[in-house]
């Protein structure tokens, strides 16, 4: 029988629909595949935990792997750039720290822009930054630490995890810029070996984390004097912060965010991931696996992420400035 042609085009028309309605179907689909978790350092750091703790919740969740890829190399710089130059799918990921925002600032060459180049997530979680002492220097705050300082120049040292660092460039700010005393900073490869120094009575004071920090200060190996962040930690509700140690221009924190490539799909991507991630945060099992970490659960949006590390690079870079701070 033959078919009116109206009826025809109608039929015909409609069977070359199915497959593009099916095309468009596949392409939001998300994930169909696994999914890489760049983490720009080594395993064992609190952004590897988060990262790993994220990849199984979000395997478990969407039906596909997160698979977490530790790459190293270059003050983090080796694993953002992969990300940074990844395709804008979804199938690429950076779980990052307060770094991300700083080795742009501080070398000649700016490896990539971290505004320009990623697609904020979220910011999954924050933990202190501290100021500690060896129980031999005779202070108990910030204040008293600034008095032994200024009545020993040149004599005590303070240890970081490395030139460019965060806990670095705090040190630049209240040693040199707010208080303008004479102490020598002392870079390790890492935050175990300025522990294991200060502890030994190596270097006098120690910038650090709540996570490194705490345990040696219960123990009464170290003591810790005040906390860089904006408010007091959940982990230490007795160290007072900088403004109320006298120092209210400046906040640091830890802070870890997910990241994608520029360009990667709000909607389809990064909406999903959000929600996701932000819901995991909340679960009773991922707020204790953070806890013993020191972390404090966030959360944000994407677009407060966004305005974060604008801020952050608008902060750092001030400073970088005022104290002519140069990574080769």
């Amino acid at each position: 029988m033959k078919l009116p042609r109206r009826n025809f085009l109608h039929l015909a028309a409609g069977a070359a629909a199915l497959p593009a309605v099916s095309r468009i179907a596949r392409a939001q689909a998300y994930p169909i595949r696994n999914v890489r978790i760049i983490v720009p350092y080594t395993a064992g750091g609190p952004s590897d935990a988060i990262a790993r703790l994220l990849a199984q919740k979000l395997t478990e969740a969407l039906g596909e792997h997160f698979i977490v890829e530790n790459r190293p190399g270059a003050g983090g710089s080796t694993g953002t750039v992969a990300v940074a130059n990844a395709a804008p799918d979804g199938y690429t990921l950076l779980v990052a720290a307060p770094d991300f925002p700083l080795q742009p600032i501080l070398k000649a060459k700016p490896p990539y822009d971290a505004v320009k180049q990623f697609t904020p997530i979220t910011l999954t979680a924050s933990m202190a930054e501290m100021i500690a002492v060896n129980p031999s220097v005779p202070a108990k705050n910030l204040q008293e630490l600034i008095a032994v300082l200024r009545a020993n120049p040149g004599r005590h040292q303070y240890a970081s995890p490395g030139v460019g660092t965060p806990l670095h460039l705090i040190g630049e700010f209240i040693y040199k810029i707010k208080y303008k005393v004479d102490v020598i900073h002392v870079p390790f490869p890492g935050a175990a070996q300025s522990l294991t120094s200060t502890i030994a009575g190596h270097t006098s004071i120690l910038h650090g984390s709540a996570f490194s920090i705490m345990p040696q200060a219960k123990d009464g190996r170290l003591r810790a004097i005040v906390v860089t962040s904006g408010k007091r930690s959940t982990f230490a509700p007795d160290v007072p912060t900088l403004a109320e140690a006298g120092v209210p221009d400046f906040t640091s924190d830890y802070i870890s965010i997910v990241m994608a490539p520029a360009g990667t799909p709000k909607p389809i991507v990064v909406d999903l991931l959000n929600a996701e991630i932000v819901k995991t945060l909340k679960l009773p099992d991922v707020k204790e696996r953070l806890a013993a970490l020191r972390l404090e659960p966030v959360g944000s949006a994407p677009d407060e992420l966004a305005a974060r590390i604008k801020s952050e690079t608008e902060k750092w870079s001030k400073l970088v400035r005022e104290a002519n701070i140069k990574v080769e």
